[in-house]
């Protein structure tokens, strides 16, 4: 998975959303009319952002995380409006941060197998 994506609920479950391709970044210049950087700013930082704004990070990050372009916009079209737009705002800043600052790394989960281990040979489990 890319260093840039972000996983996240939106709508009706789990989706990963990744703007890194430069086709996608482009799309996105595009769609809201401005640079990368503009857009960031208007989003993660002044709030400054339109509707629109939000609609295409999100569309285009379903799209860059492997979502069929028309699943993506049906998805963004059916649950975007449903949500406060406080709500809409933090899973775009959470895609856009992804894509500034890089993706978080995973949280390496305890393997159940050595915990069983451990705890036969009375270790703490």
């Amino acid at each position: 998975m890319s260093r840039t994506a972000h996983i996240t609920f939106f709508g009706d479950a789990e989706h990963v959303f990744d703007l890194a391709k430069p086709e996608i970044i482009r799309a996105l210049e595009t769609a809201v009319g401005s640079g990368i950087g503009a857009l960031c700013a208007r989003v993660m930082e002044t709030r400054q952002f339109s509707h629109a704004d939000l609609e295409h990070t999100l569309r285009l990050g379903l799209v860059g995380g492997g979502m069929d372009t028309k699943a993506a916009a049906l998805l963004v079209g059916h649950y975007l409006p449903l949500l406060p737009l406080v709500e809409a705002q933090l899973v775009a800043v959470g895609v856009l941060a992804a894509l500034w600052f890089g993706a978080p790394e995973p949280v390496a989960q305890p393997d159940p197998d050595a915990a069983a281990v451990l705890s036969n040979l009375g270790g703490v489990a």
